[in-house]
């Protein structure tokens, strides 16, 4: 294989007419671009399983599972957010054109299809992709591991490094973010007003990484940044030194850093209950009777650590 043909673009048809497959395979093969073909929305998703395409050419009327069906699955895989895709059909009306769009397409061409006009499309969509694709690399590069979820906790795209990192705790496209974080995205959602962030947290299936909230880009889409809980170590010996279990420890900690019960239940995805019996726990391990007295324990403890 050359250098050249490594470079080039590749294209997934999707399409249950022959004749539209063979007339898109030759126009785009002309143009310079590699060219994968499925026969309707089943084999397009056992295509996708193997091979991740540059771009989506999609059918959407096809026997079976139809062409919208069929991009809403696409989409569910995480590889394939940034995938742009286009429509193909002889439908115009509004309502199909709309369908389109919120099953995650990116463009509508009706048939018969004009060649020179749909080759102009795809050099558009897949010069967007590139820069979209460059710009999460970048903020990767420089450490920013980022993601974006709906008001339900669900991924709509990562950053490379941040999607490798999700990987093993999403189910079904959805992270599952601490409580507190799902009940403040749900009242985000509802009231657009300006509402207190969440502090950040641990992941709920980790405690090795941290979720800070930074900003809302669109209404139903918030961008968190992860970031890898390098407090952990010191907070196991902290522990130790004091006779107190990790979760004791972290309670303990943020205590002394003038954080409220409320404030550090939502830090670490607990109840305030159970934030309280923590307490009453630790003011027993520690032979006090109050907070006070518990936070010049600790701050005792960091400077005997640190001297």
């Amino acid at each position: 294989m050359t250098s050249d043909s490594k470079k080039r673009d590749l294209a997934l048809i999707v399409d249950d007419s022959p004749e539209a497959l063979r007339m898109l395979t030759d126009a785009l093969d002309g143009a310079g671009m590699a060219v994968m073909v499925a026969l309707d929305g089943a084999s397009a998703l056992r295509v996708v399983e193997q091979v991740t395409p540059d771009i989506i050419l999609l059918d959407a009327i096809m026997p079976g599972m139809d062409g919208f069906d069929t991009c809403v699955r696409l989409k569910r895989n995480a590889r394939m957010v940034d995938v742009p895709v286009i429509f193909m059909t002889g439908l115009a009306e509004t309502e199909h054109i709309v369908r389109g769009l919120e099953a995650g397409g990116v463009d509508y061409v009706a048939k018969p299809i004009v060649i020179a006009e749909m080759l102009a499309r795809i050099r558009v969509h897949l010069t967007n992709a590139r820069l979209t694709r460059s710009a999460r690399a970048a903020l990767d590069a420089s450490g920013r591991y980022l993601f974006a979820v709906d008001h339900t906790g669900k991924t709509i795209w990562a950053t490379p490094q941040a999607q490798k990192l999700l990987a093993s705790f999403e189910s079904a496209g959805k992270i599952e973010l601490p409580a507190p974080w799902l009940d403040w995205l749900g009242e985000a959602f509802r009231d657009t007003s300006n509402l207190k962030a969440p502090p950040s947290a641990p992941l709920a299936q980790s405690d090795k990484l941290r979720v800070h909230y930074i900003g809302r880009l669109e209404t139903d889409e918030f961008l968190l940044r992860l970031a890898r809980d390098t407090t952990s170590e010191s907070i196991d010996d902290f522990s130790k030194q004091l006779g107190l279990t990790s979760r004791e420890g972290e309670v303990l900690s943020w205590l002394s850093k003038g954080k409220t019960n409320r404030d550090i239940a939502q830090i670490l995805g607990l109840s305030p209950r159970t934030v309280d019996k923590h307490l009453e726990q630790i003011y027993s391990k520690l032979g006090v009777e109050n907070r006070t007295a518990a936070a010049a324990v600790a701050a005792n403890a960091t400077r005997n650590k640190s001297s």
